[in-house]
């Protein structure tokens, strides 16, 4: 992790990313586990399916994107005729790495007919083998959606397809992947954290383990987080998702306490609790975030045929999801 910011430093690259994004007719997205600095600069913060939408809506020129790489691939399908740059290419992620194409496309192969489920943590070939996209925010009404009379796979992520089953009771094939981060979280740690403050309502991540979600009070996408704690009557709240949505929590809920929950390696809440920081989000600085829209590098490149095919099914997730909350813009 880069050392911390000094204000002037901060003050300097947040004033030269400023012009640049004017100099370039641009729009920076955030997620909601991106660094505090970058989530204050965005123009707009949100989950995986708000940011789809915004992407797919926009009218600049360049999207910057601050998240992960197979976001900025997503709004890239999106719009192919923009120029799309994220701060890191290395910026990755453990459940679109679990799902490699070659290996769909075989199990594909040997289960015909079967109706592909793709949560949006996914490479873009991946999204062109598949039938419908989904987000954390959207996947149950998805699942919903889908055709009564196909077997169902859902990919990569099985603790948030076991979930979705759960809340669905549509039976589902999951895919044998996760998100390195929200399977640290343990029910023995969370159980003494909330022995400890019992007071605290849990908000989890649905990428938890099934272990995790069920000492829960609420299970839902980060987007959604946003809404249960600013209408709970509760004051102090204990987060089970990547440490960066602490940040927009107390932004949008001033005044009240938010503790990320922690791992049996480390059980005691601390401001930066590194057991819950993802290290491909992490990857993404302010630095770098000037220096790709001063180079408009790295850039997201895919060829015609995945775009288009890509795009079809992050469409239907789009019409389906029509009604969803866009997130706040800054």
């Amino acid at each position: 992790m880069s050392p911390p910011l000094t204000p002037a430093r901060r003050d300097a690259l947040s004033r030269e990313i400023l012009r640049l994004k004017a100099d370039l007719n641009a729009v920076i997205l955030a997620h909601n586990y991106q660094v505090p600095e970058i989530q204050d600069l965005a123009d707009v913060v949100g989950d995986s399916l708000g940011l789809s939408q915004q992407a797919a809506g926009t009218s600049a020129d360049v999207i910057v994107f601050c998240g992960v790489h197979f976001m900025a691939e997503t709004a890239k399908i999106l719009n192919p005729e923009k120029v799309v740059v994220l701060p890191d290419k290395a910026a990755g992620c453990s459940l679109e790495e679990s799902c490699p194409a070659d290996e769909l496309r075989a199990f594909q192969a040997a289960h015909p007919g079967i109706y592909t489920i793709s949560y949006i943590n996914c490479s873009a070939e991946v999204k062109a083998l598949s039938d419908v996209i989904c987000t954390s925010g959207n996947a149950v009404r998805i699942v919903q959606a889908a055709p009564v009379d196909r077997e169902l796979l859902f990919v990569p992520d099985e603790n948030l397809g076991a979930w979705v089953r759960e809340q669905t009771g549509r039976p589902m094939t999951l895919w044998p992947g996760n998100c390195y981060v929200h399977v640290e979280f343990t029910q023995g740690a969370l159980a003494r954290l909330r022995h400890r403050f019992p007071d605290a309502p849990v908000v989890a991540h649905p990428e938890c383990t099934q272990p995790v979600r069920v000492l829960a009070d609420e299970v839902c996408s980060t987007e959604k987080m946003v809404t249960y704690c600013r209408q709970s009557p509760a004051q102090r709240f204990i987060i089970a998702t990547e440490i960066g949505m602490l940040h927009r929590l107390q932004k949008e809920c001033p005044g009240k306490t938010f503790m990320p929950a922690v791992t049996d390696s480390l059980p005691a809440p601390t401001d930066r609790c590194r057991c819950s920081e993802c290290k491909f989000m992490k990857l993404n600085t302010l630095e770098k975030l000037r220096d790709c829209m001063a180079r408009l590098a790295p850039q997201i490149h895919l060829d015609d045929p995945i775009l288009k095919r890509a795009r079809l099914p992050i469409d239907r997730m789009l019409e389906i999801s029509a009604p969803a909350r866009a997130p706040v813009s800054r």
